[in-house]
C-alpha cells in the first residue's frame, strides 16, 4: 500500500487564514471529483470559516471525558473505516486529550498516512520546536503545544499562508479572528505590529530553508553538479594569513547588496599538518565571521583549490572570494602555484573575486630557524665537517676503489648527517664530500681540476643525489617532529576538553592550568576599561596589571587581553596557546552569561512581583476603597433620610474596609522591610499565651479554639512581630477553612531544622480541617503574592504567609506546614526559648 501524501498550510500567526485556505482547497478538490472528508476542523467561532465547512462530508468527532468535561477529538478509527482519498485534519500540533489513541495529533495523522490516506493540515510557526523559545522571547507567550521540525519537514508540500501584519490587525479589529471582548488585549499584546512582523519573517526564513533542502535533494537525486543560483551564497577562502579580515569584509559588502544571502568562510588544512597561516589569526577571523552573521567551515585536503571548489559546489555557492597569492613570480614558476589562479580556472559557473591586499606577491621570509632544536643542529653541523673527513681518511688506504664506490661511501656519510642534523647540515656535508672526492679520488689527484668529463658528470650527480637525500630526510624528520608535536598538542587539548566537561572551571583555575602548561611565572586577563587596564583574573607571583608590565600578550577579543610573564614562546607554543585562549575566551563569556542570566532572573522576579503588586492593588485595594467611598457618599448625601441603625451600619462598613486597607498596606510595608533587611528585632521574653490572646481578640467569636497550657516557658522574640505573624496565619486558616474546627496548641521541646540554631524551641500549631494544600504547592505558598484560589473578594494579595515566615526567620525561628491527619493543613511556628539577655 502506498503511503499517503501530507500537505501543510503554514501560517505566521493565528488568524492569517490557514484553515480558510485549506477549506477553499478542499472545495476545489471536491469539485474535481476527489473523495474528501473533514476529519477535524476548528472554526473557533469564525462564521466565514464555519460556512466553508458546509457542503463537505464531515466525520463526527469522538467525545473523551476528562475531569468531568467532554472534550471533542478526531475519531481516527472512523476515518480509517471510511478510508477517503483525502482527509482534512486541522491543527497539526494539537495535543490530544488523555485517553486518546496517541498523545499528539501529528501521530494520528501519521497513522492516516500509513493507511494510504492523503492529509491536508495546518500549523503555525510558533508551534515549531526550534522556534518555540525565540517566539516566546519576542511575544512573551510560550506555546505549550510544539511539534518537532523534522516531522513538519517530512511533508510532501508546505504552503505558506501569508498576509501583511497590518492586514491581520485590521482583520482582528473587525472581529474576524477573536470575540469582541478579546480584541483589545490581543492587539496590545501578541498581535503587536512588531511581533507579527518578526513572526512573519521567521516563517519566511524557515520555509526558505525547507525549499533549499528540497532543492539540494533534487540536485542530489538527479546528479546535478552545476550551481543553481537560487540564493546568493559567498564562500571566502581563508589561509590564516592577515589578509583574511579584508577578504571577509569584502564578502560582507558583496552580500549587503542583496537580501537573504549567506556568508561561508572556509579554511582548507593540509593532511600533513603544515599550514602557512596562524592559528591565532584563524581564531580571530572565525570570530569576525560569526559577528558578520556567517558560518565557519574547516576542511582537509591536499589540493586546496579542488577542496575549496568541491565545498562551494556542495553548498550551491554563487561567488567565491580569494586573495591574491603571496607567492612571488619566481616561486610560482618553481611550482609553488597559486590557489586563486586554480580556482579561477576550474570554477566553471561560479563567479570568483580575486582580492588584492598589501601582502600580495610578498612571500613570507624563509625561516632558517632549526626545526630539530639548536643543540641537535649544532651537532649536525659538526658532523657535517667531521664525517666527510673521516670517510676520506678511511678510503685513502684503498686506492683501487673506483669513483662510484667512493661516492656511495661518502653518500652514506651525508645520510648520517641528515638523520642527525637535518637538511642544512646534510647540504654542507654533501658539498664538502663532493670537494673531497674531487681532490683525493678524481684524476688529477691533489687538485680540484677534473680531466675526465665523465668524472665531472659523476660528481655533479653525486652532489645532486646527496642534496636530494638530505632534502627528503630533512623533510621526513621535520614531519616526524611535527607529528610528535601534534600528538602532544592533541593530548593537551584532549585533557583541556575533558577537564572542561568534567568540572566547572573558573578563570583563575584555568589560568593556573595555562601557566603550568607553558611554564610561565604569571598570567593575567586584562579588560580595557575606558583606556585603562583592569585585571579580571590572575595567577602567579607579580602578575602583570598592564600590557607594558607583561613579557607577552595576545588579544582575546571583546576588549580582553591575555598577558603573561616568563619565557618567550615558540611558534608551536603560540599555536597551542591560541587554543587555550579560545577556550579561555569562551569560559569568560560563559561566566558573563551566567552572571547576566542571574541578573535577568532577578529582574524577571522583580518584574513578576511588581506585576503582582499592580494586579493586587488594582483589585484588592480598589474594592475596600470603593466600599468606603460608597458609604461616605451615602452618609453625606442621605444623612437626613437614613435611620441611626443604617448610619451605624455604614460606619461599621467604613471601619471594616479601613481595617482591611490597613492590613494590606501593613503587609506590603512589612514585606518591603524584610526584602531590604531593614527589620529591627526587639528581643524580649514573651509567652504564647500573650501573643495568642491578642490575636484571638480581633477574630469573630468562636472561630478559633485555643488549647494552651498556663505554664509555658517564655520565648525569645519580638512580641509585636509575633502577633503580626500569628494574625496572618490564623487569618489564612479562617479564610481557607471556613466552618472547620481550627485549633491553636503549643508544645515545648525539639530543635530547629538541621543547619539552624541548636537552641531549644517552643512550637505553636495552628490546625485546621479544611481542604488542605497539595504537597507540590506547600513551598510555593510561602512565596510573596501566592493565593490558593480566588474563592472570594477578600482573598488578599498573597503576602500573609510570606510576611509571617520572614518575621519568624528574622527572630531566629521558622515556619513550616504539615498535612493535618484526616485532611487540612497545620502551620507550625517554632521560636527559640528565652535564656536571658543576649550580649
Amino acid at each position: 500500500m502506498d503511503r499517503g501524501t501530507l500537505r501543510i498550510f503554514l501560517g505566521a500567526a493565528p488568524g492569517v487564514g490557514k484553515t480558510y485556505a485549506m477549506l477553499e482547497e478542499a472545495h476545489r478538490m471536491a469539485a474535481a471529483g476527489d473523495d474528501l472528508v473533514i476529519a477535524v476542523v476548528m472554526d473557533h467561532g469564525r462564521a466565514q470559516t464555519a460556512a466553508l465547512t458546509q457542503g463537505l462530508e464531515q466525520i463526527p468527532l469522538r467525545s473523551i471525558e476528562y475531569r468531568g468535561t467532554q472534550l471533542p477529538e478526531m475519531d481516527v478509527d472512523a476515518v480509517l473505516a471510511r478510508k477517503p482519498h483525502t482527509a482534512l485534519v486541522d491543527e497539526y500540533a494539537h495535543t490530544n486529550a488523555p485517553g486518546s489513541r496517541h498523545p499528539k495529533r501529528w501521530e494520528d495523522v501519521d497513522e492516516l498516512l500509513a493507511a494510504g490516506i492523503n492529509v491536508l493540515t495546518t500549523v503555525n510557526v510558533q508551534h515549531l520546536a526550534s522556534l518555540n523559545d525565540v517566539v516566546a522571547s519576542i511575544t512573551g507567550a510560550r506555546q505549550q503545544e510544539v511539534i518537532p521540525d523534522a516531522i513538519v519537514r517530512k511533508a510532501d508540500q508546505i504552503e505558506l499562508v501569508d498576509i501583511p501584519p497590518e492586514v491581520l490587525r485590521q482583520r482582528l479589529s473587525s472581529g474576524l479572528v477573536y470575540a469582541p471582548e478579546k480584541i483589545d488585549a490581543a492587539l496590545a499584546n501578541y498581535f503587536r505590529l512588531g511581533n507579527l512582523s518578526a513572526l512573519r519573517e521567521m516563517a519566511l526564513i524557515w520555509l526558505a530553508d525547507r525549499v533549499e533542502e528540497g532543492l539540494a535533494q533534487y540536485r542530489q537525486q538527479h546528479k546535478i553538479d552545476e550551481t543553481w543560483p537560487a540564493r546568493e551564497r559567498v564562500v571566502v577562502a581563508l589561509t590564516g594569513g592577515p589578509e583574511g579580515e579584508a577578504l571577509l569584509r569584502r564578502a560582507a559588502r558583496i552580500l549587503s547588496r542583496v537580501s537573504g544571502g549567506d556568508l561561508l568562510a572556509v579554511h582548507v588544512r593540509r593532511p600533513d599538518g603544515l599550514a602557512e597561516g596562524s592559528e591565532q589569526s584563524l581564531a580571530l577571523q572565525r570570530k569576525l565571521v560569526e559577528d558578520l552573521g556567517g558560518s565557519y567551515h574547516q576542511l582537509a585536503g591536499d589540493d586546496v583549490a579542488g577542496s575549496l571548489l568541491d565545498f562551494a559546489r556542495s553548498v550551491n555557492a554563487t561567488q567565491i572570494v580569494v586573495g591574491v597569492s603571496r607567492h612571488t613570480r619566481l616561486q610560482q614558476l618553481l611550482g609553488a602555484g597559486s590557489v586563486g589562479v586554480s580556482v579561477v580556472r576550474d570554477s566553471g559557473e561560479i563567479d570568483v573575486h580575486m582580492v588584492t591586499h598589501p601582502l600580495a606577491g610578498r612571500s613570507p621570509k624563509f625561516r632558517l630557524t632549526p626545526v630539530l632544536g639548536r643543540t641537535r643542529t649544532l651537532i649536525g653541523y659538526t658532523l657535517a665537517v667531521i664525517a666527510p673527513v673521516l670517510m676520506t681518511a678511511a678510503l685513502l688506504p684503498f686506492p683501487g676503489l673506483n669513483l662510484t664506490t667512493q661516492a656511495l661511501a661518502h653518500l652514506c656519510a651525508v645520510v648520517a648527517v641528515a638523520f642527525v642534523g637535518g637538511l642544512w647540515p646534510a647540504a654542507v656535508a654533501a658539498v664538502l664530500d663532493s670537494l673531497l672526492l674531487n681532490y683525493f679520488f678524481t684524476p688529477p689527484v691533489g687538485t680540484l681540476t677534473i680531466s675526465d668529463p665523465q668524472n665531472v658528470f659523476a660528481l655533479l650527480v653525486f652532489l645532486a643525489v646527496a642534496v636530494a637525500f638530505s632534502l627528503v630526510i630533512g623533510v621526513s624528520t621535520r614531519r616526524s617532529q611535527d607529528a610528535s608535536t601534534a600528538r602532544a598538542e592533541a593530548g593537551t587539548l584532549s585533557d583541556l576538553a575533558r577537564g572542561s566537561l568534567a568540572r566547572d572551571q573558573g578563570p583563575e583555575e584555568f589560568l593556573d592550568q595555562l601557566r603550568e602548561e607553558f611554564q610561565l611565572s604569571a598570567v593575567s586577563v586584562l579588560a580595557d576599561d575606558a583606556g585603562t587596564s583592569r585585571v579580571l583574573a590572575q595567577t602567579g607571583t607579580d602578575a602583570p596589571g598592564t600590557n607594558d608590565e607583561a613579557d607577552g600578550s595576545d588579544r582575546l577579543g571583546g576588549g580582553l587581553t591575555l598577558a603573561w610573564k616568563g619565557k618567550p614562546l615558540s611558534g608551536g607554543e603560540r599555536r597551542l596557546l591560541a587554543a587555550f585562549e579560545a577556550h579561555l575566551a569562551a569560559l569568560i563569556e560563559r561566566q558573563q552569561l551566567t552572571f547576566s542570566l542571574r541578573e535577568t532572573v532577578k529582574l524577571g522576579e522583580a518584574n513578576r512581583i511588581r506585576t503582582s503588586i499592580l494586579r493586587a492593588v488594582s483589585h484588592d485595594l480598589r474594592t475596600p476603597l470603593a466600599g468606603i467611598r460608597l458609604a461616605v457618599t451615602a452618609l453625606r448625601r442621605q444623612r437626613n433620610k437614613t435611620t441611626a441603625e443604617e448610619q451605624a451600619e455604614m460606619i461599621d462598613t467604613i471601619d471594616d474596609y479601613s481595617s482591611r486597607l490597613e492590613n494590606l498596606v501593613g503587609n506590603l510595608l512589612d514585606m518591603s522591610r524584610i526584602d531590604s533587611e531593614a527589620l529591627s528585632i526587639l528581643h524580649e521574653p514573651v509567652t504564647w499565651l500573650d501573643v495568642v490572646s491578642e490575636v484571638v481578640r480581633e477574630l469573630p467569636p468562636n472561630s478559633v479554639r485555643v488549647d494552651l497550657a498556663p505554664n509555658l516557658p517564655a520565648l525569645d522574640g519580638d512580641r509585636g512581630l509575633l502577633e503580626r505573624a500569628l494574625a496572618n496565619i490564623v487569618e489564612n486558616a479562617v479564610k481557607y477553612a471556613p466552618g472547620s474546627d481550627i485549633v491553636i496548641v503549643a508544645t515545648t521541646g525539639g530543635l530547629l531544622a538541621p543547619g539552624a540554631s541548636d537552641r531549644p524551641v517552643s512550637e505553636l500549631r495552628v490546625i485546621d480541617h479544611g481542604t488542605g494544600v497539595p504537597a507540590e504547592r506547600v513551598l510555593a505558598m510561602f512565596q510573596p503574592f501566592q493565593r490558593l484560589g480566588d474563592e472570594s473578594n477578600r482573598a488578599g494579595i498573597g503576602l500573609g504567609l510570606a510576611v509571617a515566615k520572614g518575621f519568624l526567620e528574622a527572630m531566629g525561628g521558622e515556619l513550616t506546614a504539615e498535612q493535618t491527619p484526616g485532611g487540612g493543613l497545620t502551620m507550625v511556628l517554632r521560636v527559640p526559648l528565652y535564656v536571658g539577655p543576649q550580649d
